[in-house]
């Protein structure tokens, strides 16, 4: 059987990539199935991921090419390393998500890994490509590595500075591009009354065409702004109850500066519980500092959704900075 070695890409963040070893042997555990004694090895000072494998086919190496850290894929002859070319997993350039630098934003690579075991736990068989919800959408890092990854990207965004940031990139970039597309901001009326804004694009690439859709907004208002349509998954990161510039961090149900989002999850879990489809699958990274994965295992199993326990789903807990240790949890829809 043969070995293969996984080289990491470099990150920037250096906090992010002195914790990511065993973040990302969990994440090939969950996505990659077929990949098996999976382990951290040293080679002549260089750090891999090395796992086990039959031959690995087309879908294979495609599922190795989209874990968030993989840089290049070699297979172990010897003592010797052959390089295995890798297809390229996305379906834009990857800038999409490099360009965009602000405080407060989500590491871009933890954000494809969780978007990937989310989907990893999603049952339900695809009928094109998936419909992903971010419904704390911030500037827009969750749909724009939805699109990166050949899916469309749907968000709720209570700050109107941030939702206004997220389009004016999206336009700029797929005009610089040169992606054929349309991309409009317009306002969203009930009853006559503006209530705020909703920007909507759609991309032709390559025989295929990407949808993202997104609103101002109160996330716990998610349901009555997207109607009936549902959703393979949700992919979010809920507010760490530290201030990064922006309110939609810190907000709680009061609307006051909140150290915990546990206010906010319980109201706004079973709303999206009801816009996934069955057999989809919610994921969500938070702040453990503020609230226990106990609780937020709690809060899923009595919104309706059953939490993926045990092994490699409980192995993300890492540390973002002295005031943040992040985890993720997995939740499936029946």
């Amino acid at each position: 059987m043969p070995r293969y070695l996984m080289l990491r890409t470099p990150s920037a963040n250096r906090v992010y990539a002195g914790e990511s070893g065993p973040l990302t042997a969990a994440e090939l555990e969950i996505t990659a199935p077929f990949a098996r004694d999976i382990a951290d090895v040293d080679i002549a000072g260089v750090d891999y991921l090395a796992f086990d494998a039959d031959p690995l086919g087309e879908a294979h190496l495609e599922t190795v090419a989209r874990q968030s850290a993989c840089f290049a894929l070699f297979e172990s002859e010897g003592e010797l390393l052959r390089p295995v070319r890798l297809p390229n997993p996305f379906v834009l350039d990857d800038d999409l998500v490099t360009i965009p630098k602000y405080q407060g934003k989500t590491n871009e690579q933890f954000t494809q890994l969780l978007m990937g075991v989310t989907l990893a736990a999603v049952t339900r068989e695809p009928t094109g490509p998936r419909q992903i919800l971010d419904p704390l959408a911030g500037r827009g890092t969750t749909l724009s590595t939805a699109l990166l990854l050949g899916n469309d990207g749907y968000g709720v965004e209570g700050d109107a500075k941030s939702f206004e940031q997220m389009a004016s990139f999206l336009k700029t970039y797929l005009r610089r591009k040169r992606i054929k597309h349309t991309a409009d901001v317009r306002p969203v009326r009930r009853d006559g009354k503006s209530i705020g804004k909703r920007f909507d694009a759609e991309l032709s690439l390559d025989g295929r065409t990407l949808h993202v859709s997104s609103f101002t907004g109160d996330t716990r208002q998610s349901a009555d702004l997207f109607g009936k349509k549902r959703f393979d998954a949700i992919v979010t990161d809920a507010p760490y109850g530290v201030a990064h510039g922006s309110t939609t961090d810190v907000r709680g149900v009061s609307g006051k500066r909140d150290r915990s989002p546990a206010g906010l999850l319980r109201d706004a879990l079973p709303v999206w519980a009801g816009q996934l489809m069955h057999g989809g699958a919610l994921g969500l990274s938070w702040n453990t500092f503020g609230l226990t994965r106990e609780d937020l295992a709690s809060m899923l199993t009595d919104a309706g959704l059953t939490v993926r326990e045990g092994g490699a789903w409980e192995q993300f807990a890492h540390r973002v900075d002295s005031s943040i240790r992040r985890d993720l949890i997995v939740a499936v829809k029946p």
